[in-house]
């Protein structure tokens, strides 16, 4: 395995498990709580937790088409920067900054994955 490639799958593996995990490990009150003051419908915190795990899916299973790995990640993308901007708005400037550090891991993860898939 090239070091290209394990650089990709090892920040791609941080990544995911930084914007999936959460959902799983933080308290339920706490996520509950930041729904209701972010004033979202019960039941999205149900979606975000479907769509992140298929997302997940998607980018980490190498089977699957390139281009459906690129939604993955356009997704992940608008999810998290809308994160940063919705807890900055209500949570305020230190809350909204900590969506960020994923979309960091993230953004190394893409830049990876199309040095890897689109080299010529």
């Amino acid at each position: 395995m090239s070091k290209e490639k394990k650089i990709y799958w090892t920040v791609t593996i941080i990544a995911m498990a930084l914007i999936v995990l959460p959902s799983y490990f933080a308290p339920k009150e706490y996520l509950e709580e930041t729904m209701r003051r972010m004033e979202f419908p019960g039941y999205f915190g149900l979606e975000l937790d479907i769509l992140k795990i298929v997302g997940a899916v998607l980018i980490l299973i190498p089977a699957i088409p390139t281009m459906f790995k690129e939604w993955a990640y356009v997704g992940f993308g608008i999810l998290l920067l809308s994160a940063s901007l919705g807890h900055w708005l209500v949570d305020g400037a230190a809350k909204g900054i900590a969506p960020l550090v994923p979309f960091a891991v993230l953004s190394v993860s893409y830049y990876y994955f199309r040095k890897l898939n689109y080299a010529k």
